[in-house]
């Protein structure tokens, strides 16, 4: 009697299982259209199978994405040129470099590019640096200034690593 009712139990416990194997079956299948989308996404199968026009097309992107060199420079902290002379300015700067070779030259002239730059920012107000317009605008006339100083190569990017007003 035991075995008989034994095989009814595990009868319906083989019929419980099926909807877990459905449940796995159908993640699998998930997972698997999920992979293969990205896959696509990504452009992987392009880069593997010979996509001519598409290898070109990335190898023209990663020459235009290239960095130079990145010179870091300390914090600055300035007044802002404001009537009540309570704003300050706290920001570090980054400048990308079209080679290696200028740094030496960086190096030496450091005191003049730092004295530059705080006479920069020493002469803007909030009002000059609040917007994304006055950012970009700073970036240039740094960069134009700095460039003057500068013999064995040039600055072709600023980065401001932190921007800080208070």
């Amino acid at each position: 009697m035991a075995e008989q009712e034994e095989a009814p139990i595990a009868e319906g416990g083989g019929k419980k299982g099926a909807p877990v194997k459905l449940i796995v079956a159908v993640f699998g299948l998930l997972l698997l259209l999920g992979g293969a989308g990205l896959v696509l996404k990504s452009g992987i199968i392009g880069q593997l199978g010979g996509g001519g026009e598409t290898e070109a097309a990335t190898e023209e992107e990663s020459a235009a994405s290239d960095m130079g060199p990145i010179y870091p420079l300390e914090t600055f902290i300035v007044n802002l040129a404001d009537e009540r002379g309570k704003k300050y300015l706290k920001t570090r700067l980054e400048l990308e470099l079209d080679g290696a070779g200028v740094v030496p030259e960086i190096d030496r002239r450091l005191p003049q590019f730092r004295d530059t730059i705080l006479t920069i920012l020493s002469s803007k107000s909030f009002e000059d640096v609040r917007q994304l317009e006055g950012k970009y605008q700073l970036r240039a006339e740094v960069m134009t200034m700095l460039n003057q100083y500068l013999n064995s190569g040039k600055i072709t990017n600023i980065y401001f690593t932190e921007f800080i007003v208070q």
